[in-house]
């Protein structure tokens, strides 16, 4: 019975279209939301980098989560999604380290969330269930 539950290759393409697609939300949103891009070259400059970098994150969202999806370069997929969610750590979240929700969960669990589970996509690659399996 069990054995008929075990399929690498299902399992990591519900990985892949759960970070993969979640984190498309937060790229198109910033598509939509160009101002959203101007805040963060603000915080960009705020380090004294140029503004432009902040286009980056397009590339973390929305190029890398596509990626992922269709399951074209996975691993880069996922190492991109997981600098992302690093930069945004950096940028936005540091103060938030350890803090907890009025709930008891960890403040940054959703930005842990999305960043292991990109992490684990570096280490998984596509499964069979891809445009380019790995």
């Amino acid at each position: 019975m069990l054995s008929a539950l075990h399929n690498d290759a299902l399992g990591k393409l519900v990985v892949r279209l759960a970070v993969g697609g979640l984190i498309l939300f937060h790229g198109v949103a910033k598509l939509i939301d160009p101002g959203a891009i101007d805040w963060i070259g603000g915080l960009i400059e705020g380090y004294g980098l140029p503004a432009f970098l902040a286009y980056g994150v397009l590339i973390g969202e929305v190029l890398a989560p596509v990626m992922a999806i269709v399951g074209w370069q996975t691993r880069i997929a996922g190492l991109l999604m997981a600098g992302n969610m690093l930069v945004a750590f950096l940028l936005v979240h540091t103060g938030e380290v350890f803090q907890l929700t009025d709930n008891g969960g960890w403040q940054l669990e959703l930005q842990g969330m999305y960043f292991l589970s990109a992490l684990a996509l570096v280490f998984l690659g596509s499964g069979r269930m891809a445009v380019k399996p790995d």
